[in-house]
């Protein structure tokens, strides 16, 4: 069970409202407001220590969020990088697999920007072909892409659950695969971590990128991204920076204040996942932030997280059937997360729905990609059996007076 003293202490403001958009931004654990408030007392003066000191600081705030992320997704702490964002994790898969004219990528023509965007990019500069695979009725079915796989098919990009339709795909058949033909698997996993376990010891994948604002409950600008080590040596070098390198005896602090310290020397890279964050100067606040909101996930359970967020959509489905909504998410479980979509029939009309739900202080989303979507719900943890009853009973009176004014 989620403690409800626990939400009433991090998340005061669902207590406001009825906040159901987890899926676009959540709402920040006050643990994770106070880990950045500390980083702008570092930056406004007001800690009196040394840059040494302030820098170990930054060092444990870093740490601290690999630990916990790559706890969340029972992966090595090597094998995690942090990053700004999902689309900067999706870009550094584009950049770092090593890809000739010729080669394929697949994706769903249902995907976020983010999924696509990377390999158009360098469709351009290096002759690589995208093949797009429709979706079913806002579905992803590994068969379907299967039936596209040729020779020259290096890359399956995928998200696990879909941003418009709430689809949780199989991940594990397209673990199996992609392993089975030697194809990369780069899946976009910002929709289902910290709404639904994802175990990558169980259910292997190539990267997973996460950004930290939809269900970690993170402020904005930083995420992380996993990157098996199984596949770190063929991958190509993207960033170089100070601290993607191995420092020299006694650390770069003592270096740096020598006399000796050149820019031109002998470097050694790391080999783990950080060689792909930025080098040098980051988000520390932000890393703060994320291994502070990672840490309510861990104090809280995964699977007590996950079992919350199944008892509100089972709600949610049973009851917009019950009410004869089009729901566009499917009724099974398994192939859920934390987002349920329904459509009213029109994009104007859906879009009606939302500003009447967000007059009654009801925050929910209108989403849709290749003509897939529509109201979209999103259930965390912190939200109520209350508060699916208030989104339902909202609804349920916009669909009467609307039928009435018709």
């Amino acid at each position: 069970m989620i403690s409800s003293e626990i939400i009433r202490r991090e998340f005061p403001a669902v207590f406001e409202k009825t906040y159901l958009n987890a899926g676009a931004l959540s709402i920040a654990p006050q643990r994770a407001i106070a880990a950045m408030r500390r980083m702008t007392e570092i930056a406004g003066g007001q800690v009196e220590a040394g840059s040494g000191q302030i820098w170990g600081e930054f060092d444990t705030m870093l740490r601290t969020a690999r630990q916990n992320a790559a706890w969340l997704i029972n992966a090595e702490e090597s094998e995690i990088a942090l990053v700004e964002s999902t689309t900067r994790g999706m870009s550094i898969a584009a950049d770092t697999i090593p890809l000739s004219q010729g080669d394929r990528v697949l994706f769903c023509d249902m995907e976020y920007p983010a999924v696509a965007l990377p390999w158009i990019q360098k469709q351009q500069t290096t002759g690589i072909e995208i093949d797009v695979v429709p979706n079913r009725r806002g579905e992803v079915h590994v068969e379907d892409f299967a039936g596209r796989i040729t020779p020259r098919t290096k890359v399956v990009a995928v998200s696990s659950v879909q941003w418009t339709s709430g689809f949780r795909c199989d991940l594990a058949a397209f673990s199996r695969l992609c392993r089975d033909r030697g194809i990369f698997l780069v899946v976009d996993a910002v929709q289902q971590l910290g709404a639904i376990p994802l175990d990558v010891k169980a259910t292997p994948a190539d990267f997973i990128a996460c950004g930290g604002h939809k269900w970690l409950n993170t402020p904005f600008g930083m995420g992380f991204l996993y990157v098996s080590r199984e596949i770190m040596p063929r991958l190509k070098p993207c960033t170089a920076g100070l601290m993607g390198t191995v420092p020299p005896e006694g650390g770069w602090g003592p270096y740096l204040e020598s006399p000796n310290a050149r820019a031109v020397r002998q470097y050694s890279f790391i080999d783990e996942a950080r060689r792909f964050e930025v080098g040098g100067t980051t988000n520390f606040g932000g890393a703060g932030a994320l291994g502070a909101s990672l840490s309510l996930l861990r104090e809280l359970g995964k699977e007590n997280i996950a079992d919350h967020i199944r008892r509100l959509t089972d709600q949610l489905t049973t009851r917009f059937q019950d009410a004869g909504l089009d729901v566009i998410t499917g009724t099974n479980p398994e192939r859920r997360a934390g987002i349920v979509t329904f459509d009213l029939g029109s994009p104007e009309r859906n879009r009606e729905l939302a500003a009447a739900l967000e007059r009654e202080r009801i925050i929910a989303s209108v989403r849709y990609s290749a003509g897939v979507g529509g109201v979209r719900i999103s259930c965390h943890f912190y939200n109520s059996s209350a508060d699916v009853d208030h989104l339902l009973e909202s609804t349920e009176s916009f669909v009467r007076t609307v039928a009435h004014s018709g």
